[in-house]
């Protein structure tokens, strides 16, 4: 590990400003993320700014009866809070989701959502990598590409986003509050990662010194909803592909249909995918077979796998209408109180 610079901070706008000033400066919260890189010499900051001391650790209502996480909130404490299991029981599904129990006690929500890509050549500084080094090339190109994107890549990058969180945001149209040099702002969620493009060195959109200071999360839909992640073990593992999904069906009439939908998919692309060609689908539709399995082909429909990750294509579309399925009460398959969202 290369020496650095170190100091802990009890104000968000002296950590602000302190980032700022330092093109060299990075922020360390929980640390699950950094001290690996760190570690494996693939960030080698001048300066590392602690900000475990900023209060941002309050889960507190909105008058929208929305809710607000402050980005120091543990994810375990997220996960376990009473207000997010009743009203947002995707999100705790899916926080629980992620890593280990030690991990999640340690990771923050801020940080969750910034974390980077376990692409096992990101992460070997021997390899040549474009989100590590611009310009050096993608090694996972032609190589081992089983965890990688098959949605809104390109040429010189293939990664994905490894957050089980992020996807559960997305679905719920969540808003990200970042405080920066010229003040306070807020960014949607669905716009917060970038594709990667030709610069896949920028994960986010936002600039440095910019600190995210809370998440924000609209009042509860009208519906039932879940997370459910496939990964090639039951425990401590990224996921291939992940769904959530928030389903709310009319059935007043003679049929039943589906008035809204809220789709986002994990393990797929470079950013927590949005499935709004999927929900187009599906909004005034039967929720049956039929309609599940072409909201699933319009969303895959323009999937680039590579020769490694071919069969997440079917994976996607399997988990996708598996989750609508349950979620419409299409199938005897139930969904425990802690991942099941019915709001009327």
């Amino acid at each position: 590990m290369n020496p650095f610079d170190y100091i802990r901070t009890t104000d968000t706008a002296d950590a602000v400003a302190v980032l700022t000033e330092r093109p060299d400066a990075v922020f360390l919260a929980g640390g699950t993320n950094l001290v690996d890189h760190l570690k494996l010499g693939v960030t080698e900051p001048g300066l590392v700014v602690d900000i475990n001391g900023l209060d941002l650790t309050d889960i507190e209502g909105l008058d929208d009866s929305g809710l607000r996480i402050g980005a120091m909130v543990r994810n375990s404490d997220a996960a376990a809070d009473l207000r997010v299991r009743r009203d947002y029981p995707m999100l705790s599904r899916a926080l629980l989701s992620g890593a280990s129990g030690q991990l999640r006690n340690a990771a923050s929500m801020g940080g969750n959502l910034l974390q980077r890509t376990r692409c096992v050549y990101f992460q070997d500084t021997s390899t040549p990598c474009n989100k590590r080094e611009p310009g050096s090339g993608c090694a996972a190109i032609g190589g081992y590409t089983r965890y990688h994107a098959i949605l809104g890549a390109s040429q010189d990058c293939v990664a994905t986003h490894p957050s089980d969180m992020a996807v559960a945001l997305a679905a719920l149209d969540a808003t990200v509050v970042v405080l920066g040099p010229h003040g306070e702002r807020r960014i949607p969620v669905d716009e917060l990662h970038r594709l990667p493009g030709e610069q896949p060195e920028r994960d986010t959109i936002l600039e440095h010194g910019e600190l995210i200071t809370a998440l924000e999360l609209p009042p509860p839909r009208a519906g039932r909803s879940t997370y459910r992640k496939i990964r090639d073990r039951a425990s401590y593992a990224f996921a291939l592909v992940s769904v959530a999904a928030t389903v709310n069906v009319d059935d007043s009439g003679p049929k039943p249909v589906i008035r809204e939908a809220a789709i986002a998919l994990g393990g797929v692309a470079h950013k927590p995918w949005r499935a709004r060609a999927a929900e187009a689908v599906l909004r005034g539709a039967e929720p049956n077979e039929e309609t599940f399995l072409q909201a699933a082909d319009a969303e895959l429909a323009a999937a680039e796998p590579l020769d490694g990750n071919r069969f997440k294509v079917q994976m996607a579309r399997g988990a996708i209408t598996t989750v609508l399925t349950e979620l419409t009460g299409g199938s005897e398959s139930k969904l425990d109180d802690t991942t099941e969202d019915t709001h009327e």
